[in-house]
């Protein structure tokens, strides 16, 4: 597989969550063996282990909390998550803000049980704040971007390259995702040119007619 890492988010979408989760979980098993790159999925929990165990396809959570076993009932257990199948987890995203305290303990919880982590931002200071929390990447995704269809490597590429910059002098083994209205192949090129290693996304691909189609544009431009 390259260096390059794709993350899709199925997020909560009807056509996303059971049997559907499966589906594009396989399609994106399709593609990346297909064309060399990586590409994972991050369902939702009840998905995770509906997942893992029908596809070969790293498997990321779309949230955990800072907590232990014990009396936590609702909580996202990083354990249980590692259990089910999960190889990572995703941490602050637009849809669930945590507080830098809660990201700082996420990213701790995550390292402890062995869990890649993936923290969403969403400028450069941002990111240069989670980077100083050490996690394996910062995603930055402009939240007003998100399902736009426009994608950040057109509308705000200084983000990008601000956020590579910054991460980089604070600490240069946490890699850059971008996120935000990717969704075609020339948007992955530009975010990798930009700086990036790859991309998190979602509605482009999940909602799309053809969402194993769809995936065979985004990484067409990628040799």
């Amino acid at each position: 597989m390259s260096s390059t890492l794709i993350v899709l988010n199925l997020k909560t979408f009807l056509e996303s969550t059971g049997e559907g989760a499966v589906k594009i979980s396989q399609a994106c098993r399709d593609v990346a063996e297909d064309s060399g790159i990586d590409i994972a999925v991050a369902p939702q929990f009840c998905d995770i282990y509906r997942v893992s165990s029908q596809v070969d396809i790293p498997v990321y959570a779309q949230h955990l909390d800072n907590v232990g076993a014990g009396s936590f009932t609702g909580h996202a257990f990083a354990q249980c998550i590692k259990d089910a199948g999960a190889v990572g987890t995703l941490i602050n995203h637009s849809e669930y803000r945590l507080t830098l305290a809660n990201i700082d303990a996420s990213i701790s919880r995550a390292k402890e049980t062995g869990l890649i982590s993936i923290v969403c931002t969403n400028n450069v200071p941002t990111s240069a704040a989670a980077a100083a929390l050490g996690p394996d990447y910062v995603a930055v995704e402009p939240p007003e971007l998100i399902g736009s269809g426009i994608p950040v490597s057109k509308a705000d590429p200084q983000v990008i390259t601000g956020s590579v910059e910054a991460v980089k002098r604070v600490n240069p083994a946490v890699k850059v995702l971008c996120g935000a209205g990717i969704s075609k192949g020339e948007d992955l090129l530009a975010a990798l040119e930009l700086g990036s290693v790859g991309v998190l996304l979602a509605s482009g691909i999940v909602k799309a007619k053809n969402p194993k189609v769809a995936l065979e544009d985004l990484v067409s431009k990628i040799r």
